[in-house]
């Protein structure tokens, strides 16, 4: 069956209006990028300009991590060809895979051309009804069964869904799933670049673990200073913002970045809230680098200017994030102006770009996670690697989640260190995710011997019109 892109809209309050005025938004960006007076991160506090002169790795001189919301692989990628996607039935289409309880009936994933989708619940008791043992066939029976969402907090941007239980269409379209005809832009990056296959989720939670593990491996509580107080979170950690409740005292990444005079910038949100972690690690605010944290328009300056961190991380803002229900159309224009802006900047030929999702938002995947520890893997998500170095057309089959994005710069810019329990800050975190025997090596998704490397990708943001 199929869910109504216009019913959906309407639901959630994205009608044709507020359509328009989201369309507005992201036209206006490369404004921002041609007159805005911010120009990104230049170095400094002792932090060095690192160049992408040198051989292997060494070419690399500007990670951007962009992460989107809340979209499974299967969801995005499970009919590109080569990828590791749907099973296939005799006909060659998906084949039957998840039950619906209340129907009694099993179904096979369909095709969707609405720019809305509603999703599932997605916080770790949905992750593990989902994933049902490793049978990975619970999509549709979390929703329909499990009631409202237990914390609203999980999806803050999505108020409707947080005070209602799933009806039965809205419990079947977790199956739907796109192709390049609804996500053409994200499919020629796919093909012209690298497509990871079994980028999991780092943890089988929701968006605010995986923000955490993104900067930090780990999502954890701190009830004090004391790094080595820390305790495993992956529910419902810590929102230091609120009341009550004590700044993280673990060790993130910056720490290191900054104790080697390496540059680093996010870009997002300003105001506090489960996807913009970093103001509130006691890391950052104890080395006097809260002002890294930036709109995001400040990206689209340093792209234009040549002045881009070593490492940077983008996350959105709700209306361009692909967060269901808000419309993927206005997400892909909003990731290809970004990407765009880097390709037409003096920094692209030294660049690596990682854009990934961050959860799997109800959506239907076939593939059980690998067992990492006892926080996940989680569900797998789309990831795609775009860099002028980049293996042209290659799918990176290796098993993933962004603690790889960490090795890669820790790698590049950090000799090889890790957040290590044992380093100069120890924490009490169970593991060095870095370092898990099963992690892959995204180093491998690069030619660094390439002549010539990879031209630029410009793409229209809009491909079907606005």
């Amino acid at each position: 069956m199929s869910v109504d892109s216009d019913d959906i809209r309407k639901e959630n309050g994205v009608n044709r209006k507020s359509r328009a005025a989201l369309l507005a938004l992201c036209v206006a960006i490369p404004l921002w990028a041609a007159s805005g007076s911010a120009t990104g991160v230049k170095p400094g506090l002792g932090q060095e300009a690192i160049t992408g002169s040198g051989a292997g790795i060494n070419k690399i001189a500007h990670i951007i991590i962009i992460m989107q919301e809340n979209r499974s692989f299967d969801h995005y990628f499970g009919t590109f060809p080569g990828a590791d996607g749907f099973p296939m039935d005799a006909n060659g289409a998906p084949a039957e895979s998840c039950y619906d309880s209340v129907a009694n009936k099993w179904m096979k994933p369909f095709h969707t051309y609405a720019d809305a989708n509603a999703g599932g619940l997605h916080d770790s008791v949905a992750a593990a009804r989902c994933m049902h043992g490793g049978l990975m066939n619970g999509f549709i029976t979390s929703d329909e069964n499990s009631g409202p969402i237990l914390n609203p907090a999980d999806d803050p941007e999505d108020e409707l869904k947080a005070a209602k239980v799933a009806t039965p269409a809205e419990a079947e379209s977790v199956m739907e799933y796109h192709d390049d005809r609804e996500i053409p832009n994200y499919w020629s990056y796919a093909r012209s670049y690298v497509l990871q296959d079994h980028m999991f989720e780092p943890n089988a939670s929701w968006s605010q673990p995986m923000h955490l593990y993104m900067v930090s491996a780990w999502s954890a509580h701190s009830p004090d200073a004391n790094p080595m107080h820390c305790t495993n979170a992956m529910a419902w950690p810590d929102q230091p913002w609120k009341a009550g409740q004590h700044p993280y005292a673990w060790t993130d990444i910056t720490w290191l970045l900054h104790k080697n005079h390496v540059s680093w910038a996010f870009y997002g949100k300003q105001a506090p809230d489960i996807w913009n972690p970093l103001p509130w690690f006691l890391t950052v605010r104890s080395d006097s680098q809260t002002g890294r944290v930036l709109p995001v328009d400040s990206f689209y300056a340093a792209a234009r200017h040549g002045r881009l961190p070593s490492v940077c991380w983008i996350t959105p803002a709700a209306e361009v994030s692909e967060h269901p229900r808000w419309l993927v159309s206005v997400g892909q224009a909003y990731v290809t102006n970004l990407i765009d802006s880097v390709m037409m900047g003096p920094n692209w030929d030294s660049c690596a770009i990682f854009l990934s999702w961050d959860d799997w938002g109800g959506f239907y995947d076939h593939m059980a996670p690998p067992h990492a520890d006892q926080n996940g893997y989680g569900i797998r998500v789309p990831g795609l690697v775009i860099s002028p170095w980049a293996k042209h057309g290659y799918i990176d089959h290796q098993t993933l989640s962004t603690d790889a994005y960490l090795k890669f710069i820790e790698d590049r810019f950090l000799s090889n260190q890790r957040i290590d329990k044992t380093d100069s800050r120890p924490d009490s975190r169970p593991h060095v995710r870095e370092k898990n025997p099963i992690l892959g090596d995204v180093s491998n998704d690069f030619d660094f011997t390439q002549t010539p490397p990879l031209p630029s990708l410009i793409l229209n943001p809009w491909p079907h019109g606005h």
